[in-house]
């Protein structure tokens, strides 16, 4: 197998089986998971930062003027880690596997938006078969599904941030988690002096596992920019959707959260224009390719 596509396989799979992790650490509240999720990042990438002889090069990044950029981008990883945490451990896992579905097309959306990027009208078809599988889930259920959304558009934008920013991978996620590292430790310190803190209080198991969360924060993204370096874009739209079909089946049937008529449908609408996207995606670049090639 190509590295590159071992490198998609490995991050998209950890990311897959998320809820897993962030159930096992029940009952720890979201915030509290959220801020042990940063420090011990921070930890993991400095012990990095050091292995690769790269703090050197993370004092000079720090002296450039970019820090307003990845303030944002690191308030946008926030709500969407947070999010996400309390989704998984309220029970919300299929929701939460939507807004990952929806994406892709989320990103093609922000493009236009605020890339200036012209569509043509098959990438039209899959965001109009979107909405309305959103329109459709908003109605059947009466609320809108606000934590799928809230998680595709926050890490959209993150993206959108990260495509124009100058950092490479490992220094950009290592600046993000900087930034977050002082209110969340804060936070630490201030839940222990009230006797709510997790951490030393929950047995070693549950201690270890917070600690950890920064090694499974940080490894993913790795490997993900060390596949993105080596294979296409194209196949890497195609892996990407292992992380949400690998959540939607944990959801469904390790946690047996409800697949209602309702769902099958609006989820339906959803697959379906992802199968649509992808598909001329793949048709397109097959024609760059011919094109070039002769």
């Amino acid at each position: 197998m190509n590295k590159g596509v071992a490198y998609a396989f490995a991050a998209y799979g950890m990311w897959g089986f998320f809820p897993i992790y962030f159930k096992l650490l029940l009952p720890v509240s979201a915030l509290q998971i959220l801020a042990h999720r940063v420090v011990w990042s921070v930890v993991f990438l400095s012990i990095v930062m050091v292995g690769m002889r790269q703090i050197a090069s993370m004092r000079a990044v720090l002296s450039r003027p970019i820090v307003l950029t990845y303030l944002a981008a690191a308030c946008l990883l926030a709500v969407n880690w947070f999010t996400y945490i309390w989704a998984v451990n309220a029970g919300f896992i299929l929701e939460a596997s939507l807004g990952y579905f929806i994406n892709p097309l989320v990103n093609v959306l922000l493009g236009v938006v605020f890339l200036r990027e012209r569509l043509k009208l098959w990438q039209w078809v899959p965001i109009g078969l979107a909405a309305a599988g959103v329109l459709f889930l908003t109605i059947s259920y009466g609320t809108l599904p606000w934590i799928a959304l809230t998680l595709a558009f926050s890490f959209g934008l993150y993206g959108l941030l990260k495509k124009i920013a100058p950092l490479s991978a490992l220094h950009g996620l290592t600046l993000e988690t900087l930034i977050l590292f002082i209110p969340a430790l804060i936070y630490l310190i201030a839940v222990e002096s009230r006797g709510t803190g997790a951490f030393g209080h929950l047995g070693g198991g549950k201690d270890l596992l917070l600690a950890f969360a920064g090694v499974l924060t940080a490894l993913p993204l790795l490997f993900f920019a060390g596949a993105a370096h080596r294979i296409p874009l194209s196949t890497m739209g195609l892996i990407q959707y292992v992380a949400p079909t690998l959540q939607f089946l944990v959801g469904v049937a390790l946690y047996h959260e409800p697949f209602t008529q309702q769902r099958v449908v609006g989820f339906g609408i959803i697959w379906l224009a992802l199968i649509i996207y992808s598909t001329n995606s793949l048709l397109q670049r097959r024609r760059a390719l011919l094109s070039t090639a002769s």
